[in-house]
């Protein structure tokens, strides 16, 4: 690829990526030998690794911009404490670009690009432990140009049992660490959560293991259409704050 960098457009630009072998990295900054474009252009650049077989740079209409976080441990994608990190697994896969997720070492964690109408979504799976989620979501925010209001985090509530949902415009960390994080990184409580029930064990003592250990067979059976639920949830309250002010919980 040139150095020269991509070509100016009037807006900002998507890359799509078919990735081979090796890691894709999306930037925040403009490709090497470009010049600092000016702010609010969503400006991505992409430095190549072995095995990138294509780069696609697609301009798009400029629209409202939406962090979506799925909090978790990486490595422990099939735990009850991840289990947001298998909602954006499920919302990437309803938008389509369950294919399309890259590393970007800025922010310690994976991205993936997508359009709702207008609206442009970056979603997100920290490459940080639960406790330091926060540093990894602060730091994307910061890359793309986003407050705390344009952020949600999607996480495990002990509270609720398996199966319920709960959607909330920002308030405390309720005992969550990952979220706690994101509270002191971000310097806000702003952000929308969407809790996902995986149920308290009925001993103090078994709760680190119970949240920690994979779901059982009997509650993987409920996990399909529990992360539909939740993607379908997460979107309708994304495209109505998309389209305006959007008060109450």
């Amino acid at each position: 690829m040139a150095a020269s960098g991509p070509p100016r457009i009037g807006c900002w630009w998507q890359v799509r990526t078919t990735v081979g072998q090796g890691v894709a990295d999306v930037r925040g900054g403009p490709l090497s030998g470009s010049s600092m474009p000016p702010p609010g252009l969503w400006c991505a650049g992409l430095r190549l690794s072995r095995g990138m077989s294509q780069c696609v740079l697609e301009p798009r209409l400029p629209g409202k911009r939406w962090l979506v976080a799925g909090l978790g441990n990486p490595g422990l994608l099939g735990t009850r404490h991840s289990v947001g990190m298998a909602v954006l697994g499920q919302l990437a896969r309803r938008l389509g670009v369950s294919e399309s997720w890259v590393r970007d070492r800025r922010c310690a964690a994976d991205l993936a690009l997508a359009s709702l109408g207008d609206a442009q979504l970056v979603l997100l799976r920290p490459r940080r432990l639960m406790n330091a989620n926060g540093r990894s979501v602060a730091q994307a925010a910061e890359l793309f140009g986003l407050t705390a209001e344009d952020v949600y985090l999607v996480h495990d509530d002990l509270d609720k049992p398996l199966g319920k949902l709960a959607l909330k415009l920002g308030g405390s960390a309720r005992g969550h660490n990952g979220v706690r994080s994101c509270i002191s990184c971000l310097n806000s409580s702003a952000m929308p959560r969407l809790r996902v029930g995986i149920g308290r064990p009925t001993h103090p003592n078994a709760v680190q293991a119970h949240v920690l250990g994979c779901f059982s067979p009997s509650e993987q059976e409920l996990l399909p259409p529990l992360l539909e639920r939740a993607t379908d949830l997460l979107l309708d309250h994304i495209r109505e704050r998309s389209q305006g002010p959007l008060s109450g919980t």
